[in-house]
């Protein structure tokens, strides 16, 4: 069985972040969400993937490699533009072969992994399974309509009046009969080939298509509010390590992870938390569910629920919360700001607040 990991896409829902990031790199407990996804393809025991990259490409290939840090063995395929997830299958054929697969959205995040489901679909092998999950808005997603069997009986992208509240969930499970399905759609109103209409052209041409409604925690980690969300879900399982150097004038509480090379001066750091190594942390706070990045400063400021990437400084800002603070960012003081701040900075912004 192989994988096939999306990672192209622009992420316009996160920008400024994704101007100069790709979506899938941007981390979570300091570790890019698109490592989670291959990790639980590992896990599943899928050692071959082929990966989808767009524009990101290069940024995608420096961080994941041919994969063997993960236990995998990568291959690009490039994409010249996002033209939906069936036109991914579509490209991939020469990789996929005639074997089953696993497509697996590289910014979506499942906590507990793929493992339980890849096999029971290798015991099962129907043409088709899908996973949903129950959300408030459904407008967003792929959403399904089962029948009172809870059989799969439609699939719609993106509906305007929504027929469940049941979302496509990023993981799909695929035999080779999707590849004559993704060769008799053509593209929707967005211009794009839907897997939702590959979908149904099974459904109606009475393939074996399952589902399966998830219980655990799942994301589509494409705005700032769900990436603080997920990251949140990790930290809560962090477990204390401290490996870093902490003054006697600070104070570590509860599941607090304090990588080698950083240092806490005259700090508070409530977890959990995770500060990255070389980060200086002094004359402040950190509380809990915040991921500071290697190589940071925080100097006299409070930060809280947020997540700051690689080579940043916030210096003498009060309370900053529910942010997302890109790479080489430099947070100051500044006059005219109320005491409370919420930020989503791009990299190599410079922003001035006042305390």
């Amino acid at each position: 069985m192989k994988a096939l990991v999306l990672s192209g896409g622009a992420g316009t829902r996160l920008r400024p972040i994704t101007h100069t990031s790709a979506k899938q790199l941007v981390p979570v407990a300091n570790k890019p969400v698109l490592f989670y996804g291959l990790e639980s393809l590992a896990e599943a025991g899928i050692t071959e993937v082929g990966m989808i990259v767009g524009d990101t490409a290069a940024e995608i290939e420096e961080a994941v490699g041919d994969g063997s840090k993960f236990g995998l063995d990568v291959t690009y395929i490039p994409q010249e533009r996002p033209l939906g997830l069936a036109h991914a299958v579509l490209i991939a054929r020469d990789f996929l072969g005639d074997d089953d697969f696993v497509m697996y959205l590289g910014d979506n995040f499942v906590v507990g992994g793929i493992r339980d489901l890849v096999d029971a679909f290798r015991a099962g092998r129907p043409d088709a399974q899908i996973l949903l999950t129950y959300v408030p808005d459904p407008r967003s997603f792929g959403v399904a309509e089962l029948d009172a069997d809870g059989q799969v009986i439609g699939l719609e992208e993106k509906p305007e009046h929504p027929r469940s509240d049941l979302a496509l969930v990023g993981v799909y499970l695929f035999t080779p009969a999707i590849h004559e399905a993704v060769r008799a759609i053509g593209p929707s109103r967005r211009g794009e080939l839907e897997i939702t209409h590959a979908l149904q052209h099974l459904i109606d041409t009475r393939a074996d298509v399952r589902s399966t409604v998830i219980e655990g925690y799942w994301k589509d980690t494409g705005d700032v509010g769900d990436m603080l969300e997920v990251n949140r879900t990790v930290l809560e399982g962090v477990r204390r390590r401290v490996d870093g150097e902490v003054d006697d004038a600070s104070e570590t509480v509860g599941r607090v992870v304090i990588e080698e090379g950083a240092r806490i001066t005259n700090s508070r750091i409530v977890g959990p938390a995770v500060i990255g190594a070389g980060t200086v942390v002094s004359d402040s706070y950190v509380g809990p569910f915040t991921s500071i990045a290697e190589n940071c400063r925080i100097t006299d400021s409070e930060l809280e629920f947020s997540i700051v990437l690689r080579d940043s400084s916030i210096t003498g800002v009060g309370r900053i919360e529910s942010s997302l603070i890109g790479r080489h960012v430099e947070v100051t003081p500044a006059s005219g700001v109320p005491s409370a701040h919420r930020l989503v900075l791009g990299d190599h912004s410079k922003v001035q607040i006042r305390s």
